[in-house]
Protein backbone atom coordinates (compact mmCIF):
# COMPACT_ATOMS: atom_id res chain seq x y z
CA UNK A 1 0.00 0.00 0.00
CA UNK A 2 1.20 3.56 -0.66
CA UNK A 3 2.36 5.59 2.33
CA UNK A 4 0.98 9.07 2.85
CA UNK A 5 2.60 11.72 5.04
CA UNK A 6 1.55 15.24 6.01
CA UNK A 7 3.68 18.26 6.87
CA UNK A 8 4.11 19.43 10.43
CA UNK A 9 1.94 22.45 9.64
CA UNK A 10 -1.09 20.20 9.06
CA UNK A 11 -0.18 17.96 11.98
CA UNK A 12 -0.30 21.02 14.23
CA UNK A 13 -4.04 21.39 13.58
CA UNK A 14 -5.09 17.78 13.10
CA UNK A 15 -4.13 14.51 14.73
CA UNK A 16 -2.60 12.88 11.65
CA UNK A 17 0.51 10.91 11.00
CA UNK A 18 2.11 8.86 8.27
CA UNK A 19 -0.14 6.00 7.28
CA UNK A 20 -0.47 3.25 4.74
CA UNK A 21 -3.54 3.77 2.59
CA UNK A 22 -5.08 1.81 -0.24
CA UNK A 23 -5.71 3.23 -3.67
CA UNK A 24 -4.60 3.20 -7.29
CA UNK A 25 -4.70 6.99 -7.66
CA UNK A 26 -3.68 9.89 -5.45
CA UNK A 27 -7.38 10.72 -5.02
CA UNK A 28 -8.17 7.23 -3.75
CA UNK A 29 -5.18 7.35 -1.40
CA UNK A 30 -6.30 10.72 -0.02
CA UNK A 31 -9.81 9.33 0.47
CA UNK A 32 -8.27 6.65 2.68
CA UNK A 33 -6.68 9.33 4.85
CA UNK A 34 -9.95 11.30 4.94
CA UNK A 35 -11.83 8.26 6.20
CA UNK A 36 -9.68 8.15 9.32
CA UNK A 37 -9.71 11.94 9.75
CA UNK A 38 -12.70 13.60 7.99
CA UNK A 39 -11.66 17.15 9.02
CA UNK A 40 -8.50 16.74 6.94
CA UNK A 41 -10.52 16.94 3.69
CA UNK A 42 -11.28 20.64 4.21
CA UNK A 43 -7.61 21.48 4.67
CA UNK A 44 -6.51 19.63 1.52
CA UNK A 45 -9.41 19.90 -0.96
CA UNK A 46 -11.66 22.75 -2.03
CA UNK A 47 -15.46 22.55 -2.43
CA UNK A 48 -15.06 21.05 -5.91
CA UNK A 49 -12.79 18.23 -4.72
CA UNK A 50 -9.61 19.71 -6.25
CA UNK A 51 -6.42 20.44 -4.34
CA UNK A 52 -6.52 23.79 -2.60
CA UNK A 53 -4.33 26.45 -4.16
CA UNK A 54 -1.79 26.39 -1.34
CA UNK A 55 -1.59 22.60 -1.05
CA UNK A 56 1.01 20.55 -2.91
CA UNK A 57 1.06 16.78 -3.23
CA UNK A 58 4.12 14.84 -4.32
CA UNK A 59 4.37 11.22 -5.34
CA UNK A 60 7.89 9.87 -5.09
CA UNK A 61 9.27 13.41 -5.03
CA UNK A 62 7.36 14.57 -8.14
CA UNK A 63 4.37 16.92 -8.00
CA UNK A 64 0.97 15.54 -9.02
CA UNK A 65 -0.08 16.63 -12.49
CA UNK A 66 -3.86 16.38 -12.10
CA UNK A 67 -4.73 18.83 -9.32
CA UNK A 68 -8.44 18.83 -10.28
CA UNK A 69 -9.44 15.16 -10.49
CA UNK A 70 -6.44 13.65 -8.63
CA UNK A 71 -6.05 10.80 -11.12
CA UNK A 72 -2.25 10.49 -10.95
CA UNK A 73 -1.50 6.78 -10.47
CA UNK A 74 0.19 5.44 -7.34
CA UNK A 75 1.75 2.07 -6.66
CA UNK A 76 2.07 0.08 -3.46
CA UNK A 77 5.65 1.28 -3.01
CA UNK A 78 4.95 5.01 -3.51
CA UNK A 79 5.48 7.68 -0.89
CA UNK A 80 2.89 10.47 -1.05
CA UNK A 81 3.66 13.77 0.69
CA UNK A 82 1.01 16.42 1.33
CA UNK A 83 2.35 19.91 2.01
CA UNK A 84 0.46 23.05 2.83
CA UNK A 85 2.43 26.02 1.53
CA UNK A 86 2.69 29.07 3.71
CA UNK A 87 2.18 32.39 2.04
CA UNK A 88 2.75 35.96 2.99
CA UNK A 89 5.23 38.66 2.40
Amino acid sequence: MPQIAFTGHLRRYLDISTAEVSGATVGEALDGAFRTNPRLRGYVLDDQGALRRHVSVYIGGLPVLDRQRLTDPVTDSDQIHVLQALSGG
